[in-house]
């Protein structure tokens, strides 16, 4: 969907919308839209720049690259033959080359170092120095060298104290006033230390060790690190026969590191990136980018994207016109503002580059879809539904809305609910206060009658515990994973993988059975099978059973004293299965993994949530039915209004301000609300651009897309129903612009058909606007035409 990332409508039109942030201290702040007319960088291009002339410096890898102000600094690499120690420059302005000034004596030459900047400096510690040649004096090195980017100064640090072991192809970063280092290659062993060092004041610091505990990764060497939400991430690298693709985030305060779990990711949606190494990674606004590297024995080039706020990943797809980098190793990448820079590296068969590529990230703030349904669940505020739970007829609340749009097999169920209760007295149905929206059976008009404030739903086949935790998915598309591997959490989830089977949610079912398949293990494997066994989860019993028949496994197995304790038939699978293994049977039939919330809630909005309709919003005395939960949880207006002062009648009036939305425009409003879609007509925009603000949205996403539309997508075919929209709204910077398109293509304006149907101000507006452009000489010619 294209709430996710950027318009869908082309991605080389697709332009970087410039940050658009509310003014809440001023109430007339949305009434003025700025608009900024080219030229824009395409979203997600890639851009080749100049490369580096020989001349200013040699083509290279294993050096590093940092941002200062408008400049990327190279330090030191190899060129193949010999190890450098030189300080490049580029300006990303003028997109021109030279070499740094520098005073002072530079660090040894070396790669495979580090680099990071600090205030107005940049830190290189460590690396690999030597003569590669001729195969001498090769050494890892634990200094640490500043270089003041004022005045070109370099100066080596002395400091007192335990130093960190001498490294190369270790990782570095800067946070709280500190540089960390971590891991790296001593020369005979890879490592998975920490050490920190003050970068405030050279004469009162000294390094120390840091302790680390949590998940650490294992020992590493050639990795990035990267910073984004006071979180340090570290993916992939070399770490010998351990190598993988996992995704490490080191919280600096508490000094713990967690492994980022992967098991959320359903099958079929985009894996993280394979394993790789001598790879850059870069950290922008949420996410963190990933390229090249060398990938079991390939140079991929395409650019992966993890989003910190849904650990999901993606791969980029670059624009249309973009010039794609080759895949490399060991060259270097920074960010200027709001695009990456990569520089050298080695490509195919050992050659150092001298290329430069630019990267145009989107930044557009985050969809707050998930989050704000997932809000609702959580407060259950304007809950009109109350599911009653097996044995124990435990309750659980919910919105009709919600479950409805989302599991069909709930739906029955409520429906079942909502028919036993019209069988009771109508009179007792209309004493109570909550309105609920049907279709009528005659021509399809939507009409309002009154129903009780909580519809009671027994589900005799569930429990409260597991059901909740259904729950949570069917608002948020995902539920909190317990801790991997505990065995009572292991067995929740295999009750409600049971449920996501009874209930037939295939997304649900796929996300529980990789978590459940992922937390298998030595500890756990009879308890998991054991209870498969009991609840008919066959394929899950399937694992279990290939688990423990593993040449690996099978002794310590059944060495255990659970094995003594499994019912009989379980233990005579595990023997015969043993000693002939089932002919595995591939399946070409794609996996089914159901619909998302998004796409649930588009279905809802186009008419399957017709009939459960609680509200009806009136643009200019037209009806358009609603739903109250989803509305609330989406928009801190309505949230207010449902909360304090609900219409009697049950009827909202939809204005924005003083200004009456078109249809079209508002209909593209719901759609932004239901499912978070953003793409809509240019016209639309100039109506929607104020909605974040007067309707409270979660952040001003749907503005910066307004923003982003009327600024790139302006033509010839559109202009009129813009130059309408424009005049309606006062926006007057776009009237503007609207009347230079029209005068300039007024040939082929004139014969659109919208023009005939223009208001009479509007129509003298375009005459007056042509009368200006006319030149002195142009009148002459006309006047002797008559």
């Amino acid at each position: 969907m294209a709430a996710a990332g950027a318009p869908s409508g082309g991605a080389g039109r697709s332009k970087v919308a410039p940050s658009v942030d509310f003014d809440h201290s001023c109430s007339d702040s949305v009434e003025y839209l700025t608009l900024n007319f080219g030229p824009f960088e395409t979203v997600h291009r890639w851009r080749r720049l100049p490369p580096c002339d020989e001349f200013v410096g040699a083509r290279r890898s294993k050096h590093t690259v940092v941002a200062y102000r408008d400049a990327i600094y190279v330090f030191g690499g190899d060129n193949g033959k010999t190890m450098l120690n030189d300080l490049l420059r580029f300006d990303v302005k003028d997109c021109s080359w030279c070499r740094a000034f520098t005073t002072g004596t530079p660090p040894a030459p070396r790669y495979h170092h580090s680099a990071v900047v600090y205030g107005s400096s940049m830190f290189v510690f460590g690396g690999y120095t030597g003569d590669i040649y001729s195969n001498s004096n090769l050494k890892n090195k634990n200094d640490l060298f500043e270089y003041k980017f004022a005045t070109g100064q370099w100066t080596e640090w002395k400091t007192e104290g335990r130093l960190p072991v001498a490294r190369s192809a270790h990782g570095a970063t800067v946070y709280s006033d500190k540089l960390w280092i971590f891991a790296g290659y001593d020369g005979n062993a890879r490592l998975n230390d920490m050490w920190t060092i003050g970068l405030q004041d050279r004469e009162l610091t000294c390094w120390e060790e840091i302790e680390q505990s949590g998940e650490i990764p294992p020992s590493c060497c050639n990795f990035p690190v990267a910073v984004c939400k006071d979180k340090m991430f570290v993916f992939s690298g070399q770490s010998g026969a351990k190598i993988t693709n996992n995704l490490f985030q080191f919280e600096f305060k508490e000094k713990i590191w967690t492994r980022i779990p992967t098991e959320h990711l359903l099958r079929g949606s985009p894996p993280p990136p394979q394993r790789r190494y001598g790879h850059t990674m870069v950290a922008f606004d949420r996410h963190l980018y990933v390229f090249g590297g060398a990938a079991d024995n390939t140079l991929p080039n395409e650019l992966h994207c993890y989003d910190v706020d849904s650990q999901t990943w993606e791969v980029i797809q670059p624009s249309p016109d973009s010039e794609l980098p080759s895949g490399r190793l060991f060259h270097a990448a920074a960010v200027i503002s709001d695009a990456m820079y990569i520089f050298g590296g080695t490509v195919d068969n050992n050659i150092r580059s001298g290329e430069m590529y630019r990267f145009q990230f989107s930044c557009y703030p985050k969809c707050t879809l998930h989050e704000d349904y997932g809000r609702l669940w959580e407060n259950r505020q304007f809950s009109d539904l109350e599911f009653v739970l097996g044995e124990k007829e435990e309750r659980v609340r919910g919105h009709t809305a919600i479950v409805t749009a989302r599991c069909k097999w709930l739906k029955k169920k409520i429906m079942q609910a909502r028919e036993r209760l019209k069988q009771k007295s109508k009179q007792d149905i209309e004493d109570e206060g909550h309105a609920v929206c049907q279709k009528d059976g005659i021509g399809g008009n939507v009409k309002l009658c009154r129903l009780q404030p909580l519809l009671e739903v027994p589900i005799r086949e569930a429990e409260a515990q597991p059901f909740e935790v259904l729950m949570q998915f069917l608002y948020t598309d995902k539920i909190k994973y317990p801790r991997k591997g505990h065995v009572q959490d292991v067995l929740l989830i295999m009750d409600v993988y049971k449920l996501a089977l009874n209930f037939k949610l295939s997304r649900l079912e796929q996300l529980c059975l990789q978590y459940i398949e992922a937390s298998v293990d030595l500890q756990n494997v009879l308890i998991v099978c054991e209870n498969a066994n009991k609840l008919q989860l066959d394929q899950l019993k399937e694992h279990c059973l290939n688990f423990v028949v593993k040449e690996s496994h099978f002794n310590q197995v059944i060495m255990m004293k659970e094995f003594e304790h499994l019912s009989s038939s379980l233990i005579v699978e595990i023997v015969r299965r043993k000693q002939q293994p089932p002919v595995r049977m591939h399946s070409d039939q794609p996996l089914d993994i159901g619909t998302s919330l998004i796409q649930d809630m588009k279905a809802y909005l186009e008419g399957a949530g017709i009939e459960f309709c609680d509200i009806i919003l009136l643009l200019d005395g037209h009806p358009r039915p609603a739903h109250k939960a989803i509305l609330a949880a989406r928009s801190s207006y309505f949230e207010a209004m449902f909360r304090s002062f609900m219409p009697e009648d049950g009827q909202v009036n939809i204005s924005i301000g003083e200004m009456v939305p078109s249809k079209q425009a508002f209909e593209s409003m719901l759609r932004y609300i239901y499912y978070g879609e953003v793409n809509m007509p240019p016209e639309d925009s100039l109506y929607l651009f104020a909605a974040p603000y007067y309707y409270g949205f979660s952040n001003n996403r749907l503005q910066a897309y307004c923003k982003q539309n009327l600024e790139m997508n302006v033509t010839v075919e559109n202009v009129l129903q813009i130059l309408e929209a424009a005049d309606k709204t006062q926006a007057l910077d776009m009237k503007r612009h609207c009347l230079h398109i029209i005068v300039h293509q007024f040939t082929k304006v004139s014969k659109l058909p919208n023009l005939r149907s223009l208001s009479q101000p509007l129509l003298l507006d375009i005459i007056e606007s042509l009368a200006n452009h006319i030149s002195d000489k142009q009148c002459a010619e006309l006047g002797s035409d008559i």
